[in-house]
């Protein structure tokens, strides 16, 4: 009997880890073909502003899936009105295909709310179920749960391990608009989606105005972290009229400051790797403490951010030695911005417009303690700020 998988998702865009996946699941799975199958509309996702077409993500995972033997690539839900279901999907499969035995791959997460999937009764009826998992913390018991209860009402649930590069379509997109995402991409799909000006690969973003960077900013980060960000601009701008800084400068670096805080500690890496930035030991061991760096890099090369902007935003987390009021200014902003709360801001918050070297030190030396109480190492920068700061007189 034919054993054929099936791989859908929105594909946007496809990355070296969809086509891992399904290049380590056909061996796995015994698989005689696995047909990847991108969604027209989505039922649990909206595709973000400034999507591809729906025919773009088709023409991009040909090309992503081009290179892989026993790899087919269906356009038959972009054929289909309306929403994509996947119980669709497999029905018509089935009757293309009455003989075979059909394997439908998904992650963990997708089987984790399988249940809550369009007549999902259906689906186990005609297809069973290959599941990748990380076997990550907290994971691997509730995978296993659902496993279990599937099974009880007659779904065949296999588990395959993944070992394919972790990176989110989301995360990609945020690598593209940095120029950045080339080690992650398919042989031929980066070139796809530059000569298509997708993801805003080929966007100028070196001239906006602050509405216009707002708005930039905004669709990159996460959107628990706009809050902060626009709040960490605001009071950036308060210190800046308070001391006599540059206010332009202050906004926009305080808009800047966590361009790529949404970037994980690996990815981080990548960003300084693709820039060309050597690192030092604690950055190697720490790289979720990158974000200022990366950020300062993609201010200036993406952005066209001057050299104020881009000094403040590189040492808005450790600080440094000898800081300007620009980069003190916004080293307290994103300290003590309004959305911030913990024992000791409301301090801050007054010293900061009062005396704002004294706002810095009180702000290093809670960091330092804080690090310190979580057995946490501090950076050279941070010991090097307060130490200046210590000899002044």
């Amino acid at each position: 009997m034919e054993r054929i998988g099936i791989y859908g998702g929105t594909f946007n865009p496809p990355h070296i880890g969809h086509i891992q996946a399904a290049k380590q699941a056909i061996p796995a799975l015994g698989l005689d073909r696995l047909i990847l199958i991108p969604a027209g509309v989505a039922p649990h996702k909206t595709l973000p502003e400034h999507s591809p077409t729906a025919r773009q993500r088709l023409d991009m995972l040909r090309i992503a899936g081009a290179d892989c033997p026993g790899l087919e690539v269906s356009d038959m839900e972009l054929n289909r009105e309306g929403t994509s279901y996947t119980w669709e999907t497999v029905d018509e499969l089935k009757k293309r295909f009455p003989d075979a035995e059909l394997v439908l791959l998904m992650g963990s997460d997708m089987l984790l709310c399988f249940d809550r999937w369009k007549n999902p009764e259906k689906i186990l009826k005609q297809a069973s179920l290959a599941v990748f998992s990380r076997g990550g913390r907290g994971e691997t018991a509730a995978v296993a749960a659902k496993k279990a209860q599937l099974e009880a009402v007659g779904g065949k649930i296999t588990l395959v391990q993944n070992e394919v590069i972790d990176i989110s379509s989301t995360q990609l997109r945020r690598l593209l608009a940095f120029h950045c995402a080339d080690p992650f991409l398919p042989k031929g799909v980066g070139d796809y989606i530059r000569a298509n000006s997708l993801y805003d690969v080929n966007a100028d973003w070196k001239h906006l105005t602050m509405d216009e960077l707002e708005q930039v900013v905004i669709r990159l980060l996460n959107s628990n972290r706009v809050a902060h960000v626009l709040g960490c601009r605001d009071t950036a701008v308060a210190l800046a009229q308070r001391w006599g800084a540059d206010v332009t400068d202050a906004a926009r670096a305080g808009l800047l400051h966590d361009i790529t805080k949404a970037l994980d500690g690996p990815l981080q890496l990548t960003v300084c790797s693709e820039y060309g930035k050597v690192l030092n030991a604690f950055s190697r061991k720490y790289p979720r403490t990158l974000h200022a760096l990366t950020g300062s890099l993609v201010a200036e090369r993406i952005f066209g951010e001057n050299e104020a902007v881009v000094s403040a935003i590189c040492c808005h987390t450790t600080g440094k030695a000898n800081m300007n009021v620009l980069e003190t200014i916004l080293y307290v902003a994103d300290y003590m911005e309004p959305n911030r709360s913990f024992p000791g801001v409301e301090k801050l918050r007054k010293l900061a417009f009062t005396d704002l070297t004294a706002a810095l030190k009180l702000g290093l030396e809670m960091t330092l303690e804080h690090l310190k109480d979580q057995g946490n190492e501090v950076s050279p920068e941070s010991r090097e700020a307060l130490a200046w700061l210590n000899q002044e007189p």
